[in-house]
Parts: structure tokens; sequence; C-alpha cells
């Protein structure tokens, strides 16, 4: 008896893991308004005016040529892998066929991506590294399966040097794979 309520259990986690990864996988639409990078524009608004403290004889304004380093358009997914492997789940599937599809869209056809692979603190950081590593490449070989060019992606792996929540290290939204627009 117990077997079979041991299986209903998972039968019914894995079920809910799937509707899950269904209800939070974003559109093909809304990765690729994630990714795009905005249009670059001709003016004279890179020029920024900074208060800097004021030193002996010195101004207390400074000019600059470069306005502050934007940060890359980016998107967060969350990719479900075996235990302690690279091979993908099947419930993340749909969201990474709707990123082929955004990657092979019309407004991000000429970018190139940073595909990396992030894990949570527990463990070995060199081990989770690798890891990390081994699935931001298995997220790039199974983009080139659905037609991206493999000359557009490159794969990361960052371990737990990057946590998306560094309040908790083993939460579960530090494991991730990250896609990062370089253009």
């Amino acid at each position: 008896m117990s077997a079979i309520r041991s299986l209903l259990i998972c039968t019914l986690l894995a079920l809910s893991g799937a509707a899950f990864a269904q209800a939070t996988t974003p559109s093909t639409e809304q990765m690729i308004q994630q990714l795009r990078t905005p249009p670059r524009l001709r003016s004279l608004r890179n020029l920024t005016v900074e208060a800097v403290p004021a030193d002996a004889g010195g101004s207390a304004v400074q000019a600059t040529g470069v306005a502050q380093a934007q940060e890359r358009p980016s998107l967060s997914l969350s990719i479900q892998f075996d235990f302690d492997s690279s091979r993908i789940r099947a419930e993340s599937l749909a969201a990474l066929s709707n990123l082929a599809s955004a990657l092979s869209s019309d407004a991000l056809l000429n970018s190139r991506f940073v595909i990396e692979g992030h894990t949570d603190a527990k463990g070995n950081a060199e081990y989770n590294r690798k890891l990390s590593d081994q699935r931001a490449a298995a997220v790039r070989d199974l983009l080139v399966s659905k037609g991206i060019a493999a000359d557009r992606l490159v794969a990361v792996g960052k371990g737990s040097s990057e946590p998306a929540n560094p309040q908790v290290p083993l939460a579960a939204e530090n494991r991730r794979v990250k896609i990062v627009n370089l253009d």
C-alpha cells in the first residue's frame, strides 16, 4: 500500500511541477520584449553632470562624456534538470521552445547571446561551476538543435557566484539559466 501511495504522490508532484512550469513560462513575445536592446539614439544626452567632492581650489561639478553603463537586456528562466545532471527535464521544453522562437524573431535575429548557468550555494563551489557550465551548454545545444546558429550563442557556467537571492544562498531562484543579449 505504501508503494502505491508513494507512486501516487510522486506522480502528483510531477504533474503539479509541469503545471507550474507551464503557468510560469513566459511567452515568445514576452521574451522578445525582455531581450530586445533599446534603440541607440544619437544625441547629447550622453553628457552628464555629476557633483563630486570639492578639493582645494577645485570645482564641485564635473562633466563626463559617458553616461553610466546600462545593464544588458537579459532574461532568467527556471530550467529544470535531472538531479546532479545536465539533462533538461520535459517540463522545461516549452520555455526553451519559446526562447528558440524569440531568438529566431526578426527583432533578435542579428543579436548574440550568453547563456549563463547558475546554481545555489549547496555543495562544492568548483563542482557547482562545472555543473552550471554543463547545463548552460545543454541549453545552448538544445537551442542549436531548434535552428539557432551556434555562433550566436556562448555558454558559461557561473556556479553560485552570482545568486539571484544573495540573502538566501540555497534559494531555488538561484538555480536558473540567464540569457543575456550581447548587442
